[in-house]
């Protein structure tokens, strides 16, 4: 059922529409036959991942989800086991694509605030015996979302890095918010990369952008992952048009990150003071902040029902939890009407 009229949207970041000078850009983009090689605004926007990633090469996919499922793909063959968090995306949000695409199982690793350890990965690696799965690849999610926006941090990623290689194994990097992660810590993409065969990097989140994701690693891993791109209806043809976004996105729209995490902090901060509402503001690393209102007597959707009929998206995480997510649609003072309602309307 829609709203009276959105006002302040904080159910994703992926809510955001592109600027009117990011549609320009798009406008003006000068395009060619994508798998042909020949359009020139997917090469420039490729090339421009690759660098920011410090990989050989890397190619544009219409969503997040495609880069992941295409890493698990390449990197993995039928009855392989892949480590990940419990918490991580590819355990709870890509439709067991792992299992139904690659034929692969995932092990989830109970980590904190969906970050776990270098000993957590060796102690989960199988023994090379016929009747087991062979441990192939492990996945990170940088920031993790379910985990609440944490950040992984760049020791951590270097230890699950080394002990992978260690035992053969490789690891792949859910960028999604890895921009966020950058911005917030301020260590560079490449420094995170360095350590992973495989990442990429979302459009349509934080960035801004309509639509993609950009995958990249080595030369071979890129030339396998366009196999898998046509076997899944991935190639595009004039892809220019959403390629512009993108690289408006990365020339404009990186830095003003820090402002998504101000706000979402000052969310949290606002919110953490209403009576029979749950969470730790300190927790609030980046753009995401969960919260639990089983202390006013409502569900997650009963509060999310009066909200939405306020013009206030805030989405629902389980029966008590809910997240909500900054972006660049929303300033300084849509949070402060989105927590005003959230006060007014938890109260009864």
């Amino acid at each position: 059922m829609s709203p009276p009229a959105i006002l302040v949207d904080l159910r994703s970041d992926t809510q955001t529409r592109p600027t009117p000078a990011m549609r320009q850009a798009m406008a003006d983009a000068p395009v060619g036959d994508e798998q042909r090689g020949e359009d020139p605004s997917t090469n420039r926007l490729c090339e421009m991942v690759a660098e920011i990633l410090g990989k050989d090469a890397a190619v544009f996919l219409p969503s997040g989800v495609m880069s992941n499922q295409i890493a698990m793909l390449v990197h993995c063959r039928a009855g392989d086991e892949i480590l990940a968090d419990e918490l991580s995306h590819i355990v709870g949000s890509e439709g067991a694509g792992a299992a139904a695409l690659a034929g692969a199982m995932i092990r989830p690793l109970q980590g904190v605030h969906g970050i776990y350890t270098a000993d957590q990965v060796e102690q989960a690696i199988r023994p090379g015996k016929r009747n087991a799965p062979r441990t192939r690849l492990a996945v990170i999610e940088q920031t993790s979302n379910r985990g609440g926006g944490t950040i992984w941090p760049l020791d951590t990623v270097r230890s699950v890095s080394e002990k992978a290689r260690q035992h053969g194994l490789a690891l792949h990097m859910d960028g999604a918010r890895l921009l966020n992660a950058v911005v917030a810590s301020g260590v560079p993409a490449k420094d995170y990369a360095q350590y992973v065969d495989s990442t990429w990097l979302d459009l349509s989140k934080g960035l801004g952008g309509p639509i993609g994701s950009v995958l990249a690693g080595s030369a071979e891993f890129i030339e396998q992952a366009w196999i898998w791109k046509h076997r899944l209806g991935g190639a595009m043809r004039q892809s220019g048009i959403l390629a512009a976004a993108g690289i408006y996105a990365l020339e404009h729209h990186v830095d003003r990150l820090a402002q998504d995490h101000d706000n979402a902090r000052l969310f949290a901060k606002r919110i953490a003071a209403i009576p029979g509402i749950v969470l730790d503001p300190s927790r609030v690393e980046t753009n995401l902040v969960f919260f639990d209102v089983r202390g006013t007597g409502l569900t997650a959707a009963e509060l999310a029902a009066r909200l939405w009929q306020q013009g206030i998206g805030i989405g629902q995480e389980g029966k008590y939890r809910m997240r909500a997510v900054t972006h660049l649609d929303v300033d300084g003072a849509g949070i402060e009407q989105a927590a005003a309602a959230v006060a007014k309307l938890s109260a009864g």
